[in-house]
């Protein structure tokens, strides 16, 4: 399979099998030393039945749009279904953007949320928190990210949770993306490392496939943690929506436009999550590893003056895939103009909730909290998306 994104502009120079090699061996190696949690940082073992061992949680930094990826609208006027058209998928009566050509072709083993909602501000820092944490940060706590509490509970080992890509930058809001341990302290804090990873036993088919942009090298990180033992990591497709493509494609610079989404973001992030869910099957990887494609909001449903589409926490759409999940299935429904959901909607702390249904974690799990008193991993109320399994 040949590299269906070229590497000039964004992700500048050709990567080549040494030098990807060379510059990465250190990065996923240096994970191999572990120290195991003290016994009283170990919460009770749990009885409920795992469908997962692993987490791959996908970070979509800026929001993609619902209608240019998972939702498309391809009934609606002009202003509403955007520059795109909707293409059948190996699955009758679900269709995904022409621009998730390859999503579409796998759309058997991936199943989407179309019905994910928020009422919190449409920044990207506040959809941040809600994805990872299940909260907004509220009256100066810092609630940890999921990854961060499920390593409470099990009491995982150093670098059990990583996250790959760099630590996210500016995001217009200034505020904490909770993507660190929070009030558990810094032995919880995930390490953070770059899109290079070991790869001295990867042939260049393998290289190829990924693709070699960098997202193509974060994602093929992310499966070599997995191999290797990891039990969670958090991969961060963009660290700032600023002065390079990204999701956030509201049409004028320094943001991303339509055509960056079409021309560069769409592609590399298409071949990269499918390589990745393929290699992971290919490896007899998928059934315990949940792959999770998550977002901070979605887009406008209608295209603003220049083109692009703005930030909407309304109605957004989600992937998810392995670890126990069923493919094949479009959980929710959005309103005619994927504004806001038609059923089944779904928040931020039941995706959540989800997330631990698959290690086995009820989400009502106790975990100290902030003033020593326990407080549940995700919000009392959510619920796992059961219909995903």
């Amino acid at each position: 399979m040949t590299s269906a994104v070229a590497c000039e502009g964004l992700f500048p120079g050709r990567l080549t099998r040494r030098g990807f090699c060379q510059a990465s061996a250190a990065a996923v190696l240096g994970l191999a030393s572990r120290r195991a949690r003290p016994a009283s940082q170990r919460l009770q073992p749990l009885d409920r039945p795992a469908t997962a061992r692993s987490v791959i949680l996908i970070l979509n930094v800026g929001g993609p749009s619902q209608l240019e990826t998972w939702d498309p609208k391809p009934g609606a006027p002009s202003e509403v279904r955007g520059p795109l058209k909707a293409i059948s998928t190996r699955v009758p009566g679900v269709q995904f953007s022409e621009w998730l050509p390859r999503h579409a072709e796998m759309a058997n083993k991936i199943s989407v949320v179309r019905s994910c909602t928020h009422a919190a501000p449409a920044i990207h820092d506040c959809g941040h928190q809600l994805v990872q944490t299940g909260r907004l940060f509220l009256d100066e706590v810092r609630w940890p990210h999921v990854g961060s509490m499920v390593a409470r509970v099990f009491g995982w080992q150093t670098n059990d949770h990583v996250i790959v890509g760099g630590p996210i930058g500016r995001t217009g809001g200034n505020l904490p993306h909770g993507q660190d341990a929070g009030f558990l302290g810094r032995a919880f804090d995930p390490p953070t490392v770059s899109e290079f990873g070991g790869c001295s036993a990867e042939p260049p088919a393998v290289l190829e496939r990924y693709g070699c942009h960098r997202l193509g090298r974060r994602f093929l990180v992310a499966r070599q943690l997995v191999e290797r033992g990891t039990r969670f990591v958090t991969v961060n497709v963009f660290q700032t929506v600023f002065g390079e493509p990204s999701w956030d494609a509201h049409g004028v610079r320094p943001f991303a436009s339509m055509d960056d989404i079409r021309k560069t973001v769409a592609p590399m992030y298409d071949q990269a999550v499918t390589a990745l869910i393929e290699d992971l099957h290919d490896r007899g990887l998928l059934d315990q590893t949940l792959v999770c494609c998550l977002a901070e909001f979605g887009r406008t449903p209608r295209l603003n003056p220049v083109g692009g589409r703005d930030h909407w926490p309304l109605c957004w759409s989600v992937c998810f895939a392995g670890g126990g999940v069923q493919g094949g299935r479009a959980i929710g429904r959005s309103d005619p103009v994927a504004g806001e959901p038609a059923d089944r909607p779904v928040s931020p702390a039941e995706l959540l909730a989800t997330v631990c249904h698959s290690l086995g974690v009820p989400p009502t799990t106790p975990i100290p909290g902030p003033d020593g008193r326990p407080v549940p991993i995700v919000p009392n109320e959510a619920e796992p998306v059961s219909e995903l399994f």
